[in-house]
């Protein structure tokens, strides 16, 4: 396959001829997605039935890695939007020089999150879990601290194969390193006495994930190296190069308020753990339950605004200004439709699908009530995460990031917390304790996606003037 074969497109384009671009690229993602979000899910499983204490020290880790690695990840792929401009104008050795300098950020933000995760004082002050949780968490973390360099790499992999059009590529080797997740898991957090191996309980979670986070990059490389359709983007087979003072500029430029965006919008969910856990292990047990769920339903509008803003930035590279806004209204217009109904499923079926979790009678009913919240919390998200996706696009980012601060961070997180510990007296006891968090974090979704939407809307009145 040629990475320059032309395409042709047509003079106008409709939403099946958007639909028809949007979903081959986007289902490699939504599957690559799945399998990423699987270790978490496969972790949640193999934990909540080894002891609800290890689950608790699940959900306050998971927070802090999550926090950590997502912020770092979104300054990582901030390659991708300019990746694809270049790719859209066949400047693909300018593209291939983008990922060398994609894997230097990842290098230095390494350093960072590496410190953040061996000393994790900070989430652990916050969640104020008691001592015997936060010896595991501690355990936990300090086994991501060998995965997080490896995790980060592979973003930086991710965004640059995403950007020219080839998920599968991506698809294939993380639908690998969960077939090696899994048994590894399962052997580390039970233990397999007959091969001398103990039960580590939550820690055997982290030291698999380091091992199957490493093995990708690995497979990435070889990938890199064998696959003749990099050729054209001159990867080189010399090593890294050197830093490029105005290349990393740029991405820095892009990718601060991106990584700001995404660690706004991470913790404003995530944090509600490490708040929840102070209400007691039961609480926190239940919302990751209800937390995974909602992670596993947002992979279908990730995928699809990862490739509808894959597919803007290109024809914002080819200067096909009418196509790429288009392509943007179509993609959201999809994920809107997709995420109501898949919401409103999966609030029918909340009975059914919390047993599949777990069997414990007192967590099934802290995270029951939480899922009243499913349909409404995702369509919200969907939208939310395609606009922002497509400005990515159009490299508008610290806009933004303005609004998921004064959304996620103000309204979602600082509301949550007012409800569910009752600061103002006035919280009718519905909305106390874990549900306060999911009311304060869908209200802030929902706001959230107006704003985007509608800045949106402002930025594609602008190029239909300007054009």
């Amino acid at each position: 396959m040629s990475a320059v074969a032309p395409e042709a497109w047509p003079a106008r384009l409709g939403w099946r001829d958007s639909a028809a671009r949007i979903l081959p690229l986007a289902w490699p993602v939504f599957i690559a997605q799945l399998a990423v979000i699987a270790f978490g899910t496969l972790d949640t499983l193999f934990v909540a039935r080894y002891a609800a204490l290890d689950l608790a020290a699940l959900a306050v880790g998971s927070a802090a890695y999550i926090t950590v690695f997502i912020g770092f990840m979104g300054v990582v792929v901030a390659a991708g939007p300019i990746v694809g401009q270049f790719f859209g104008a066949k400047k693909l050795p300018e593209a291939g020089h983008q990922l060398h300098q994609a894997v230097w950020l990842a290098l230095g933000l390494s350093v960072i999150g590496c410190t953040l995760l061996a000393f994790p004082w900070p989430f652990l002050a916050l969640s104020q879990a008691p001592p015997e949780v936060e010896a595991k968490v501690r355990q936990y973390l300090g086994a991501l601290a060998f995965a997080l360099p490896a995790a980060l790499l592979f973003a930086a992999y991710r965004g640059f194969n995403n950007a020219v059009s080839r998920p599968k590529a991506v698809m294939v080797i993380q639908l690998a390193g969960l077939g090696l997740k899994l048994p590894l898991s399962g052997a580390l957090v039970f233990g397999v006495p007959a091969l001398g191996i103990p039960s580590l309980g939550v820690l055997g979670c982290g030291i698999a994930t380091a091992i199957a986070m490493w093995a990708q990059v690995l497979a990435g490389l070889w990938v890199l190296k064998r696959d003749r359709f990099y050729a054209p983007f001159a990867l080189g087979h010399g090593g890294l190069r050197p830093p490029d003072r105005q290349a990393l500029g740029a991405q820095l430029r892009l990718g601060v308020p991106m990584g700001a965006s995404i660690l706004i919008e991470v913790t404003g969910f995530s944090f509600m753990a490490i708040f929840i856990a102070r209400i007691g292990a039961t609480a926190v047990a239940g919302h990751q339950l209800a937390a995974n769920l909602v992670s596993i339903l947002f992979m279908l509008p990730l995928a699809l605004g990862n490739a509808t803003g894959t597919l803007v930035a290109q024809r914002i590279g080819a200067r096909d200004i009418a196509s790429a806004r288009r392509l943007g209204w179509h993609g959201l217009q999809m994920a809107l439709v997709l995420a109501a109904a898949l919401g409103a499923l999966v609030y029918l079926l909340r009975q059914p699908v919390v047993h599949l979790y777990t069997d414990d009678a007192a967590v099934i009913a802290a995270a029951l009530p939480l899922l009243a919240w499913v349909a409404l919390f995702h369509t919200a998200d969907a939208a939310q995460c395609v606009a922002s996706f497509v400005l990515r696009a159009w490299r508008i980012a610290t806009l933004p990031m303005l609004i998921f601060a004064v959304s996620l961070w103000g309204v979602g997180l600082g509301g949550g917390y007012v409800l569910a510990f009752n600061l103002t007296g006035l919280t009718p006891p519905a909305l106390q304790g874990a549900r306060g968090f999911w009311t304060g974090s869908t209200v802030g979704l929902v706001l959230a996606a107006l704003l985007l939407c509608g800045l949106l809307a402002l930025v594609h009145r602008r190029q239909r003037h300007a054009a």
